[in-house]
C-alpha cells in the first residue's frame, strides 16, 4: 500500500522518474497501432486514453455513460471491473458498474461503511489497496478484504470524483490479483474519472422530468430518479429504526449495517424490508 491523503498518510505514489515498471517502458507490449484497446491505453499517450474514452462514450444516451465509462476504464487499465458511486448522507450512491460482480463489490463496501471507496471520498485522495490478500491492505480493512477475496477481487483502487475543494464520489476499480498501479495507469484512471464527474454533472436533475421534451431526456430523468428513490428507502428505514428503538441516526445506520453483514445481504435489501414492514428492529 503506497498512498497519501489529506487525512491519514494513506494517498498517491509520488511520480518519480524510473519507478514505472517494464510495462510503462514498452517491453514486450504491442506498438501503438496493435493490440486491445487496454494495451494501448498502457503504451500510448494521453492523447490515446482520451480517444478510447470518447469512442466508448460516442451516441451513448446520458443515463448509460456512467456505466459505459466503467467499461472503458476495464478496457484501459489491468482491472476486472469498476463502479461508480456518489457521497451519500451515511452510504454512498451507487450510479453504475461495469458488471454485477463490480456492482456487488460497491454495494459490499457501502453495507459495510469502511473499504478504499469511503475512504478516498472522505480523503479527496486516490486510496490504492493493491493487495488485500495481505500486509497492510488486508489489516486495514480486515472484513471488507475477507469478502473481497470470497468475491474474487484482489486489490480495489479508488478515484474521488470532483475537484481539489469538493468530492463528490468515488470511481472504484476492482482487479483479481494483487497489483500496484504504475504512475500511468492511475495517471489514466484519473482521467476516467475526470470524464466521469463531468457525465455525473451533466445528468438531469430530477425536477428536468416532466420538463422533458423528448422521450430520452425523460428516461434519463427517471433513471436519476429511482437510483435517488433508492436511497430514499435508506433514510426512510433508518428513521423508523430510530423511532422503533429509541435511537440516534448513527446508531441506527449502524444497526441496519450489522443485520444486513450478519445476514450476507445488503443494506438496501434489509431497508426495503423496514419499510414494507415485513422486518421490525423492535422485535429482534
Amino acid at each position: 500500500m503506497a498512498v497519501r491523503s489529506r487525512d491519514d498518510g494513506f494517498g498517491v505514489p509520488d511520480e518519480e522518474p524510473g519507478r514505472d515498471g517494464p510495462a510503462d517502458r514498452g517491453e514486450g507490449q504491442p506498438e501503438r497501432s496493435g493490440g486491445t484497446p487496454r494495451e494501448q491505453g498502457r503504451t500510448g499517450g494521453p492523447l490515446d486514453v482520451a480517444d478510447v474514452i470518447a469512442e466508448g462514450v460516442r451516441g451513448v444516451p446520458a443515463a448509460e455513460i456512467p456505466r459505459r465509462l466503467c467499461a472503458v476504464a476495464v478496457e484501459l487499465l489491468p482491472v476486472t471491473g469498476a463502479s461508480v458511486s456518489l457521497r451519500g448522507n451515511g452510504m454512498p450512491v451507487r450510479m453504475g458498474a461495469s458488471d454485477p460482480a463490480a456492482a456487488r463489490l460497491a454495494e459490499i463496501q457501502a453495507t459495510l461503511g469502511d473499504g478504499p471507496s469511503l475512504y478516498a471520498a472522505e480523503a479527496g485522495a486516490p486510496v490504492l489497496a493493491s493487495d488485500l490478500t495481505a500486509g497492510r491492505d488486508a489489516r486495514r480493512w480486515p472484513v471488507f478484504a475477507q469478502q473481497a477475496a470470497e468475491a474474487g477481487v484482489r486489490a480495489v483502487y479508488s478515484v474521488p470524483l470532483g475537484d481539489d475543494a469538493v468530492c463528490v464520489g468515488t470511481l472504484d476499480l476492482y482487479g483479481d490479483a494483487p497489483h500496484e498501479l504504475s504512475g500511468r495507469e492511475l495517471h489514466t484512471a484519473r482521467l476516467v474519472a475526470g470524464v466521469m464527474t463531468l457525465a455525473l454533472m451533466s445528468l438531469p436533475l430530477d425536477d428536468d422530468y416532466e420538463a422533458a421534451e423528448d422521450a430520452d431526456a425523460a428516461v434519463e430523468a427517471s433513471w436519476l430518479s429511482a437510483v435517488a428513490a433508492e436511497q430514499d428507502e435508506v433514510y426512510q428505514a433508518i428513521g423508523m429504526i430510530m423511532a422503533q428503538l429509541g435511537v440516534g441516526a448513527d446508531e441506527a445506520l449502524a444497526l441496519l449495517r450489522a443485520h444486513a453483514f450478519a445476514e450476507g445481504r445488503t443494506a438496501l435489501d434489509v431497508a426495503h424490508e423496514v419499510i414494507t414492514h415485513r422486518m421490525r428492529f423492535d422485535e429482534d
